[in-house]
């Protein structure tokens, strides 16, 4: 018997490749075995979405929902207030989503109305300010999604502090620009 506190698993002493081959074990025994219909619906939603398969999975297994939002930072979308217009290949990127609503936040100085005029983007609303008090984040957050449950969203920023609007509002996944805009 195991001293308190010890799961009776494998010890720590053995190789690293040891304790990795068990990892990974226990991690693909939890994994279901999904139907491959299943599998090839998951793919056409990915791509429908604009994601890689992984990312759009990763998604599904944490929340256990679809995606039906992507919430778009104005850094991400390469939007300036001296040029409103959002590079080419971001606007054919965004059109092509299909089935998910694209909201755009205009981060400060740039305003919504701005940023609105990409068409590619369904609606957009003033970023909530990367320094505001956490419960006033989640509510500004909150107040943009209306009904929405966070956890079908996609945050995709630009910003070392856009990652805590995430949090805020519960959402279901952070993508860096270059990761979502590249993929």
């Amino acid at each position: 018997m195991g001293m308190m506190g010890h799961n009776n698993g494998p010890t720590m002493e053995g190789g690293t490749s040891w304790r990795k081959h068990c990892w990974a074990a226990a991690r693909e025994a939890l994994l279901p075995t999904l139907p491959i219909e299943v599998v090839r619906n998951r793919v056409r939603r990915a791509k429908e979405l604009g994601l890689d398969y992984r990312t759009y999975a990763s998604v599904r297994v944490q929340t256990g929902h679809d995606v039906v939002a992507f919430l778009f930072s104005s850094n991400a979308l390469r939007v300036r207030p001296m040029s409103p217009a959002m590079p080419q290949a971001h606007a054919e990127k965004l059109a092509a989503v299909i089935g998910a609503e694209r909201i755009g936040l205009a981060v400060a100085p740039l305003s919504p109305s701005m940023l609105a005029t990409n068409v590619a983007l369904d609606r957009a609303h003033p970023a909530p300010h990367v320094l505001l008090p956490f419960p006033v984040m989640a509510q500004a957050i909150r107040d943009i999604l209306g009904k929405t449950p966070g956890d079908r969203v996609i945050l995709v920023g630009d910003a070392p502090l856009e990652r805590d609007w995430c949090a805020a509002g519960r959402l279901a996944a952070y993508l860096p620009a270059d990761r979502y805009f590249t993929a």
